[in-house]
């Protein structure tokens, strides 16, 4: 499907029936673990979107306003970085384009030759994303790609042999287990080559009260965020969890940097979801959530792990985070 912008909307063949039966063992297996666990992926269904939304907007969620002061004062130093070769500039979890669309701007502005190829698993950001960069800077060349990350990153490669330049921001990485990021790193080198670049968003650690009112805000809406996981299995599953029986809990580690969060249990209680039956003890949590914080030497060494070179740092105006340019070395 092509329409102005030279998008495509890319995906596989029968992929929402693909994805809809992963959800469902997602979520048969998350609930039937020891302890029970559900995938923080699952979050952006449309009304997950739009609660993120508002979560990035609250005074105490400084993540996406610390990567946008890079984005916006710092424009010059990640174009740089970048280099003048031709390139596709590939976003992992593209999301609302709120803060590439600085760097989109400024790299068309420069006459930089790239095609932008923002991957994301939900159709309706993808939508929006596409819309707005339409209307904000119409010659630029956009190619959306709908689907898992490394799915969809291997599609890229496929259609394009151009140098890539991969952009996965937000703190992304902070969602995965330390193994989880260690085996994402390493096929995310898998799959480049030589010259090619990765610009890494890392929440970087900081005062333990700075963080964790961040994911726990006097609001609720990153409550409401995690509970509408719940409905989401309730409408597209058939369950019947009772949200009010369920409320939203928040930690953080300052020495690991794990912040993680939970749905506790208010009652003893059963859920059933098609011919499961789920039982739950009072008190007792869904792991949801982790939110990883790094230290500089912990990024440097994810990216030797992974076979990259760390090579950059751009910071934000208070130190807080940092996106950083790892490289693909020549063999």
């Amino acid at each position: 499907m092509t329409s102005g912008l030279e998008l495509g909307l890319l995906s596989q063949p029968n992929k929402a029936d693909a994805a809809a039966e992963q959800f469902l063992n997602d979520v048969i297996a998350g609930l039937s673990a020891k302890p029970k666990k559900l995938s923080s992926k699952y979050f952006y269904d449309k009304n997950g979107d739009a609660l993120f939304q508002q979560i990035m907007e609250l005074p105490e969620y400084y993540l996406t306003k610390s990567e946008l002061d890079i984005f916006q004062n710092k424009t010059a130093d990640l174009a740089r970085a970048i280099g003048k070769v031709p390139f596709d500039l590939i976003e992992l979890g593209a999301g609302d384009g709120s803060k590439t669309i600085h760097l989109l701007r400024y790299l068309t502005e420069k006459a930089a030759e790239f095609t932008f190829m923002p991957i994301d698993i939900s159709g309706n950001i993808l939508a929006s994303l596409h819309h707005q960069l339409k209307a904000q800077i119409s010659e630029i060349s956009v190619t959306c790609l709908k689907g898992d990350y490394f799915d969809m990153l291997d599609e890229a490669v496929r259609i394009s042999k151009r140098r890539k330049v991969v952009l996965m921001l937000g703190g992304n990485i902070g969602n995965m287990s330390k193994e989880e990021a260690t085996a994402f790193c390493h096929s995310l080198f898998g799959r480049l080559s030589p010259g090619d670049l990765v610009i890494m968003g890392f929440d970087l650690k900081k005062n333990p009260a700075t963080i964790l009112n961040a994911y726990d805000d006097s609001k609720g809406i990153t409550a409401a965020f995690n509970l509408n996981l719940l409905r989401r299995i309730n409408r597209e599953l058939g369950a019947d969890f009772n949200l009010e029986q369920f409320q939203h809990y928040q930690t953080y580690d300052p020495i690991s940097g794990d912040c993680k969060s939970y749905l506790v249990s208010m009652e003893k209680q059963q859920v059933k979801q098609g011919e499961n039956v789920y039982l739950f003890e009072k008190d007792e949590v869904i792991f949801m959530e982790v939110s990883r914080k790094f230290a500089l030497a912990e990024i440097e060494q994810l990216a030797s792990i992974s076979g990259f070179i760390c090579s950059n740092f751009i910071f934000d105006s208070k130190g807080w985070f940092s996106d950083v340019l790892w490289e693909v070395p020549a063999h």
